[in-house]
């Protein structure tokens, strides 16, 4: 936060559009981190009758909401930038590239932070926002050089649209992996026919049908089946080597597994899970 409020300020008296750009990133990243540890802090929270789940889907709005708040922000550094392309005005290289070097330090350091534990949406989201604003960094401190060397002014706002390009590719995949666990699909690296043979597989088992397989969290990961079986023997051990193999191969932590006994059921398709 401090960095941020040094960026703008240097952006504002330097009428470096680039830096008050790179600034307003850097506010709606640390507001989605704000949001994102927050729905960490409830997720923790333990389940109640009300809530049988407990607060584990919050963290998938968060990022959700994460994704909002970017666009935003992208739409409002697009309008200045291109009235700011009309009528460029001149900037202060020397202070651009000072806090623009700063800020590849800065980004960098904090993107470091978030190396390890990336199978959680929120995780990966705040590494690759760290990471993209570092080489955004790198850009205004190109950009800086070059309006010194040439007092081409005019760069300054298309090193603005640079980084609203680099944050949009960035929020369109958060948007739609946080949209795809907000409605309930199957997780991305999961392949739902994959766990349905792994079922299969077992000598034990004999078909499988109503397989339900959505997120609980950003990394939580929920399934339901329905096995059917001509002997009930060993139930007991067949539930628990499924939970350990649904948690060890596809990271599902939360199985309920309902053993019926019936004949073979044609193999399911998408058009009729």
């Amino acid at each position: 936060m401090a960095f941020i409020i040094c960026e703008a300020g240097f952006g504002l008296s330097s009428q470096s559009l680039a830096l008050v750009a790179d600034a307003g990133h850097n506010l709606s990243d640390v507001l989605g981190l704000v949001i994102s540890w927050a729905a960490l802090l409830l997720g923790q929270r333990q389940a109640t009758c009300h809530r049988t789940y407990g607060y584990k889907s919050i963290s998938i709005f968060a990022a959700l909401l994460n994704a909002i708040l970017l666009i935003v922000a992208v739409v409002l550094i697009i309008i200045e930038a291109l009235q700011r392309l009309r009528h460029p005005a001149p900037t202060g290289g020397v202070t651009v590239i000072v806090v623009a070097l700063i800020g590849i330090f800065i980004n960098g350091g904090t993107a470091l932070l978030f190396m390890h534990g990336q199978h959680d949406l929120n995780i990966k989201s705040a590494f690759m926002h760290m990471a993209a604003d570092a080489i955004v960094s790198v850009g205004v401190v190109i950009a800086g050089f070059l309006i010194l060397l040439t007092g081409w002014n005019w760069l300054d706002p298309v090193v603005s649209l640079v980084i609203a390009a680099v944050i949009l590719v960035g929020t369109i995949g958060l948007l739609r992996d946080s949209w795809e666990l907000a409605s309930g699909a199957v997780p991305d690296k999961i392949d739902v026919n994959e766990v349905r043979a792994t079922l299969c597989a077992h000598p034990e088992v004999n078909s499988v049908h109503d397989l339900h397989i959505w997120a609980l969290g950003t990394s939580d990961i929920a399934l339901t089946a329905h096995l059917c079986r001509y002997d009930f023997s060993g139930n007991n051990h067949l539930i628990k080597l499924i939970n350990d193999e649904m948690k060890a191969k596809y990271g599902i932590t939360h199985v309920t597994i309902q053993v019926e006994q019936g004949k073979l059921v044609p193999e399911l398709t998408d058009h009729n899970v």
